[in-house]
């Protein structure tokens, strides 16, 4: 993740005020948060995601992986509401490893998250079983809870 993405998401970590506005999560989704799982291979995404999610009400980050087979793992013994999964990882892609969480576990949610464009991602993307594909820059709270409102089982 560049550095202008992760500043732009610690930026808007660092101006919020507890507890969040509804606009932006305020409100819990269900008494027991969604629980979420970031699977990314750069460290620094994986804290600014795990800090947005704990930021956002209703939802709990429960653990994070630093390769598709560490998160397909992760996922396995957790058994997570929503996966954060990272396109483009070292040995196994997010894509092959999305693919495989969605056969395991059909009801988890995943989505899958890059720094790239739409039109730059691989073709097999769309065979991947994600729910959804949401650029790192433009990932927050209110992206967050409207992606989980499509996708997730929220009430």
């Amino acid at each position: 993740m560049n550095h202008l993405a992760v500043g732009g998401v610690r930026a808007l970590l660092s101006h919020r005020q507890a507890p969040l506005p509804p606009a932006l999560g305020g409100e819990s989704l269900a008494s027991v948060p969604v629980s979420v799982v970031t699977v990314d291979d750069q460290a620094v995404f994986r804290q600014v995601a795990r800090e947005l999610i704990d930021a956002t009400a209703g939802f709990e980050s429960i653990g994070e992986a630093a390769s598709g087979e560490a998160g397909i793992a992760l996922v396995d013994e957790l058994d997570p509401q929503l996966v954060l999964m990272d396109v483009r990882m070292p040995d196994m892609n997010g894509i092959e490893a999305a693919r495989r969480i969605k056969d395991a576990h059909p009801s988890t949610v995943v989505l899958l998250v890059s720094i790239e464009d739409t039109a730059n991602l691989p073709a097999d993307v769309e065979d991947s079983g994600a729910s959804e594909f949401v650029r790192k820059q433009d990932f927050g709270p209110a992206k967050l809870r409207a992606l989980w409102e499509r996708h997730g089982q929220a009430a």
